[in-house]
């Protein structure tokens, strides 16, 4: 009878168990979203099938493809800030598995959906961002959607539905379920492919865990076909106007490409507008639409062919003076495009298309009107006032009086790094004003004893600390750009297109001659943040306030017997953002800097100087003397070499002098405790001893 009834008892115990166990089940089944219904979605678009076998041939995305999207606020930013509109709103999409199914030309596909929403706290960049990469994975993403669906080759169209989770701010755990409906989607692209669709909520508008209408934007890379250069570059690009020599441009090495130089660099420009432009609309590649006149642009490499001389890329234009690395796309002010280096005339041919936004949504986005074209050079020789690594123009193939017109627009590089390449010069045409400064009269006391640095040594590349009168103001560093006739090996961001001994000559040109050289700089100067400038805010005079800085571009004359460095200075006076101009340039600028013996100890071995002004005080543009109080980049690093050295000797010897303190008392036990020594290893002992 006991036993009958703990039987009873056990059969009750384990249908209960099974019905909880099932109702549980049957809850996560439900708050996890597998049981979404892809019928009751997406039968109109795609019909369902059955999955046969996996695919790898015919996949239109990329295993990791990015995007753009916008809206979903509500989940994606929920607790929006002062930050909120810098974000730069990006997206991944992995696909995970792809199968063929019963259906002819039918795809399963199953993938997650990953939203990135990066925002920007305040600190600018005078250059543009190379194509971002999210995180491979879902664990840094704002919210990632786990997604099944089909996709249908011939009508270019897929539907998928799955469900993500995320937290209210209350922090109550909140389960999303959607489908995602996307336009497009073809297994080859080419320059006006677009992939375009929306996410949606399936939840009602009054449930906690619905979001509003996510719109998607993709530019597809499988199978891409660069189909506006299929015929000859030079009817493509034969609109460009003054047009340099050939021996003014650098023509690319054949180790080298175009993309190697584009992928792996930010790629920012400063747009110059024609000195008659005085109508927005005809100057404006975006008419009146945007409401603005852009000053910068930015091209954002996508992918690049197999061979490396042909890439598709981005052609922004933001509404600031610089380029932010993380904002939010904007397709009204984006151009896609394609180019490809033309060898004859050592340039990157580009056309570029519009991207129409017809009712302010991504997902209604499409390419029309491919009449735009740019060049690309990389000038041979720089100079003081035309020290820009890269160089170009842009323009429109249609009539005046079309629709779509625009100006001619001139544009060349922010960042100016400096190209290690044969061929590249520089050009001094400030010297005459150099020799007549008074700072080359003045002669400083030396003693026989000491010794200078050479033009060519690491001690000409220094980083700088600028006072006026009533304290610090900026920081920056000084890095040569040539010394002589030879591009200085010292400068800290360059472009090397080859790994040929090409560049190593002019490295190992380390010239030790007593006569005075000739000698130019980049020094780069930036205010501490919240400081008034009082009396040198005009030498900052650049169109934002949160990015005062400014780059003097400098040549001159160095005395290595004396060490003193003698140079005129230009910089950009802010007015060539809007018109061409010949005084857009400020080169009324001295500098005087005395190198301090290498063998100095007194006053730390700093390099003292003055950056002053040469224009009258009511000048506009004239600034109080900055005095400069700056140290070798080179000895830094040396004495952070010697320092280390220096610990790690004395690890050294605390080592050694435990290991025979260890040794002396393992001998002195084994002295007193005899019975121990077979236990004793002869190998620790000379371990230790070693």
């Amino acid at each position: 009878m006991a036993t009958g009834s703990l039987t009873l008892h056990g059969c009750c115990f384990l249908i209960s168990w099974l019905i909880h166990t099932f109702i549980f089940l049957l809850l996560s089944t439900h708050c996890n979203g597998t049981q979404i219904s892809y019928s009751d979605h997406c039968a109109s678009v795609v019909p369902e099938s059955t999955a046969t076998a996996p695919e790898f041939a015919s996949l239109p995305f990329l295993p990791f493809q990015n995007g753009y999207y916008d809206g979903g606020d509500r989940i994606l930013n929920p607790s929006p800030s002062e930050y909120s509109s810098n974000k730069h709103n990006l997206l991944l999409f992995h696909t995970q598995n792809v199968y063929t199914t019963n259906a002819e030309g039918v795809f399963k596909f199953e993938g997650n959906l990953h939203f990135y929403n990066l925002y920007y706290f305040g600190y600018r960049r005078t250059y543009g961002h190379s194509v971002f990469s999210p995180p491979r994975t879902g664990d840094d993403s704002a919210l990632s959607f786990s997604l099944k669906g089909f996709w249908s080759k011939s009508s270019g169209k897929l539907c998928m539905v799955g469900s993500s989770t995320s937290y209210s701010p209350e922090g109550n755990l909140l389960h999303h379920h959607a489908v995602l409906k996307l336009n497009g989607v073809k297994d080859s692209s080419n320059i006006t492919s677009l992939v375009a669709g929306t996410l949606r909520s399936l939840s009602s508008a009054d449930d906690p865990s619905y979001f509003d209408p996510i719109s998607l934007l993709i530019f597809p890379e499988t199978n891409y076909q660069y189909t506006m250069f299929s015929k000859e570059l030079e009817n493509k690009c034969s609109g460009e106007i003054n047009v340099p020599a050939e021996n003014l441009s650098l023509s690319l090495q054949v180790s080298s490409t175009i993309c190697s130089i584009l992928e792996r660099r930010v790629n920012a420009f400063e747009l110059e507008y024609a000195s008659d432009c005085n109508s927005s609309k005809s100057c404006n590649p975006f008419g009146d639409a945007v409401g603005y006149l852009p000053q910068v642009m930015s091209l954002n490499t996508i992918q690049c062919s197999t061979e490396g001389q042909r890439l598709r890329f981005l052609m922004e234009f933001p509404n600031t003076g610089y380029v932010d690395y993380c904002r939010n796309f904007n397709p009204e002010t984006t151009f896609v495009a394609e180019g490809s280096w033309d060898w004859k005339k050592n340039r990157l041919c580009v056309a570029a298309c519009r991207i129409l936004n017809t009712h302010d949504s991504l997902d209604n986005s499409s390419v029309e009107d491919c009449s735009i074209r740019l060049t690309l050079r990389f000038p041979a020789i720089w100079s003081i006032r035309g020290s820009t690594s890269m160089s170009g123009q842009i323009w429109s193939n249609r009539a005046l009086n079309h629709t779509g017109y625009f100006g001619r627009i001139l544009f060349r590089s922010t960042d100016n790094e400096v190209l290690k390449v044969p061929g590249l010069k520089y050009e001094y045409t400030e010297m005459e004003k150099v020799r007549n400064t008074s700072c080359l009269q003045k002669k400083p006391l030396r003693s026989s004893l000491e010794k200078y640095p050479e033009g060519f040594s690491q001690e000409m590349n220094f980083g700088i600390s600028v006072k006026i009168s009533r304290g610090q103001i900026a920081w920056g560093h000084a890095v040569p750009i040539a010394v002589d006739d030879q591009i200085s090996p010292l400068s800290e961001s360059f472009i090397s297109w080859s790994s040929s001994s090409t560049t190593s000559s002019v490295v190992e040109s380390n010239i030790s001659s007593s006569k005075p050289l000739n000698i130019s700089y980049k020094i780069s100067l930036r205010p501490h943040y919240y400081l008034k400038l009082g009396g040198v805010e005009s030498l900052f005079n650049i169109s934002s306030s949160w990015e005062r800085r400014v780059a003097i571009y400098a040549e001159g004359i160095y005395d290595s017997e004396t060490g003193v460095l003698c140079m005129v200075g230009c910089r950009d006076a802010g007015l060539k953002y809007q018109k061409s101009s010949n005084n857009s340039m400020d080169c009324e600028i001295s500098i005087r800097l005395q190198f301090p013996p290498l063998n100095a100890m007194t006053k730390g071995g700093f390099i003292r100087g003055r950056i002053t002004s040469l224009r009258n005080k009511s000048d506009s543009l004239y600034f109080e003397p900055l005095f400069v109080s700056a140290t070798s980049c080179y000895r830094i690093l040396e004495r952070r070499s010697i320092w280390r050295m220096d610990l790690e000797l004395l690890m050294v010897l605390i080592a050694k002098t435990l290991a025979c303190i260890f040794v002396v008392f393992q001998l002195l036990y084994v002295k007193k405790h005899r019975d121990v020594l077979p236990f004793i290893s002869l190998l620790m002992l000379v371990i230790l001893t070693l």
